[in-house]
């Protein structure tokens, strides 16, 4: 039975060496931002003018798909007379 070799010494030599920590740099703040209601307003608006934009997609989308199948289902019934 053949046994792998095993290296003399259990612990291997570190294969690199530590360097010194550099100082952490020091944190700037982050500049204020001045946010007015209009702002506010505009943002509240864009998102219901998306959310409405989404919601005809779907609606329409939901449509499509319901006419796909009453017309799928009255050309098979026309195709079995």
């Amino acid at each position: 039975m053949f046994l792998p070799k095993y290296p003399d010494s259990p612990t291997p030599p570190p294969a690199h060496t530590h360097a010194p920590a550099e100082p952490t740099p020091v944190q700037r703040s982050i500049p204020s931002l001045s946010i007015d209601q209009k702002t506010v307003v505009a943002l509240i608006v864009g998102g219901v003018v998306l959310t409405a934009l989404l919601a005809a997609v779907a609606v329409t989308a939901i449509s499509v798909a319901v006419a796909a199948v009453v017309l799928r289902s009255m050309l098979r019934d026309h195709h079995r007379r």
